[in-house]
């Protein structure tokens, strides 16, 4: 690494720091009612819809209401998509989608997955790229910050089932911080040179006297958001490596910096809302030491010298114009978080990067993760966290004032084991499938990565692709749509009736016999935790793919 490299990456980790904490502290306000500048416009909502947004619900209701959301929203998508045809906006004449793929497409951006077995530019209309998806990026989004806010007020009840109104936190996510924050980032892209029209694509003639169709679109619109909203749907078929999506290395810094700074924000929130700010702190170090460790190890697979290649810099897959540490941070950060999109090809990249890739993926999108979802899936960690070390020093498992028993922990291994089978059956599936493996572009531990990452990336709503595997067809539309399902709904589900417990039960004043939550000690035991549950898990498949892969590469083969 040069020293630009080296300042660039020195202040994008501390852009990250500095935003995450103020940010955290204006959304912790919007729903706790102290901020209201935009009131109106949810009393129209409101109004419009014919919802009551003060009404409070249980954790039952609303997990219901979120589950009959969404449905509506697959619907709606699905719907669009299917009849992309008969709809305006549609200057290229894209036919509608088959009924796999729209499937697929549907589930995916519900679920804030944003997983693409198509190219943009190739198969999506103006109107189903910004109602159908554009639309989901910010509803998904919204849905996973409202069911975390959920969980956050679960912890502040004392026998007092009520935790908010979802249509409520709905709309407050939307209107408050995912709309306006996108508008200003949107704008600063297309100062940057990010298209933002609604042209039919153009045919120009290049110096070399070729032909070329250039693609246009309303892109930067969903740009912003898809980063923000740690969704990573892609405008064109190569994602963030166009450039017509990332045209600068400015673009580049600033769309690498928003896949996280909500998602670190909304720690911090949690935080303020709960009123244990240490607690906050804690959870914002481990995800941090997650991060920073993740971004070693790529780093030194990238610059490490590839014998098959002879050279200590893998361009192969990369964009010249970004170089290899702007593609390998990108790489781990959009992978920790659930943001899915990617400027480099993942296939390509040294297979320690793949590996590290996988494994933020396999944690559970933990790693800050997605919107609001990020936090609950550590959330359930430091609940197992707590419960181990409750039973291993004979104390009562407790986490901020609410006893932590056998109920909740079946909710907790439920949700952590459900998106890891979806992975691994999966992927077995795939494997003994003639008609999946046709799909594969490589062999050997190669090949077994594409689709282990294919898998793991569907079940736990990241979207990014590892490149190589012909994903659209009937088997993978409709397997990677059911992973998709089960790593949101087989998580979710379970938080929200953790919430209802623990909103029923009496909140515990600190005592000499409760665990701190808030101490170096305890984060170190987290860490512990969530490293030997996915290292357990996965080891073995990663052992078989991107390791073995590693390990052959050392002696000059390739696949």
């Amino acid at each position: 690494m040069n020293n630009f490299e080296i300042v660039a990456l020195i202040l994008l980790v501390l852009s990250l720091f500095t935003i995450s904490f103020p940010l955290g502290k204006y959304i912790s306000k919007i729903f706790l009612k102290e901020i209201n500048w935009v009131e109106k416009s949810q009393n129209f909502i409101s109004h419009l819809l014919k919802i009551d947004l003060n009404e409070p619900m249980t954790a039952k209701t609303y997990l219901k209401n979120i589950l009959l959301f969404s449905l509506i929203c697959f619907l709606f998508v699905f719907s669009i998509l299917f009849f992309q045809h008969l709809l305006p906006l549609n200057p290229q004449n894209f036919p509608g989608l088959s009924w796999d793929l729209a499937f697929n497409t549907a589930v995916s951006f519900m679920t804030n997955t944003n997983w693409q077995a198509y190219s943009g530019e190739s198969a999506m209309s103006y109107f189903s790229q910004m109602i159908a998806l554009g639309g989901q990026n910010f509803i998904s989004a919204a849905v996973g910050l409202s069911a975390l806010v959920a969980l956050a007020r679960s912890f502040m009840q004392h026998e007092n089932k009520n935790i908010g109104n979802f249509y409520d936190d709905l709309t407050r996510s939307i209107l408050y911080i995912l709309l306006p924050i996108s508008f200003v980032f949107a704008l600063f892209l297309v100062s940057e040179g990010v298209v933002q029209n609604f042209l039919p694509y153009i045919k120009v003639t290049s110096l070399a006297g070729i032909e070329q169709l250039l693609p246009m679109g309303p892109a930067a619109s969903q740009i912003a958001i898809k980063q923000l909203g740690t969704n990573g749907g892609g405008f064109f078929g190569v994602n963030s490596a166009h450039p017509f999506e990332n045209p600068t290395a400015l673009s580049n810094f600033f769309q690498t910096l928003a896949i996280l700074i909500i998602p670190g924000a909304v720690v911090i929130a949690f935080g303020e809302i709960v009123k244990r700010k240490k607690e906050a702190i804690t959870i914002f170090s481990v995800m941090s030491v997650l991060l920073a460790f993740g971004l070693a190890i790529a780093l030194y697979s990238e610059y490490t010298h590839n014998p098959l290649l002879q050279t200590s810099l893998n361009l192969e897959g990369k964009e010249t114009r970004l170089g290899v540490m702007a593609s390998a941070v990108w790489t781990v950060f959009t992978t920790a978080a659930s943001n899915g999109s990617v400027n480099a090809m993942i296939s390509s990249q040294n297979p320690l990067t793949g590996a590290v890739a996988m494994f933020n993926m396999m944690l559970g999108e933990i790693v800050f993760g997605g919107v609001g979802s990020g936090l609950y899936g550590m959330i359930l960690f430091i609940l197992l966290t707590v419960f181990i070390a409750g039973l291993m020093v004979g104390r009562t498992p407790e986490y901020l004032g609410k006893k932590i028993e056998a109920k909740e922990m079946k909710l907790v291994l439920l949700a952590i084991l459900i998106p890891n089978l979806a992975v691994l059956i999966g992927t077995a599936l795939a494997l003994t499938n003639p008609t999946a493996l046709k799909s594969l572009l490589h062999s050997g531990p190669h090949g077994f990565s594409e689709i282990l990452y294919a898998f793991t990336s569907g079940a736990n709503n990241n979207g990014s692709a590892f490149g190589g595997l012909t994903a659209n067809t009937v088997f993978y539309n409709v397997w990677i749509g059911i992973a998709m399902l089960l790593g949101r709904f087989g998580v979710m589900i379970p938080i929200l009736l953790i919430a209802d417990n623990l909103s029923a039960k009496k909140i515990i004043p600190k005592s000499v016999g409760t665990l701190e939550t808030s101490s170096p000690l305890f984060a170190f035991l987290t860490l512990a935790v969530i490293l030997i549950v996915g290292g357990l898990t996965f080891f073995p498949a990663l052992s078989l793919g991107p390791i073995l892969e590693h390990l052959l590469m050392i002696q000059g083969r390739q696949f």
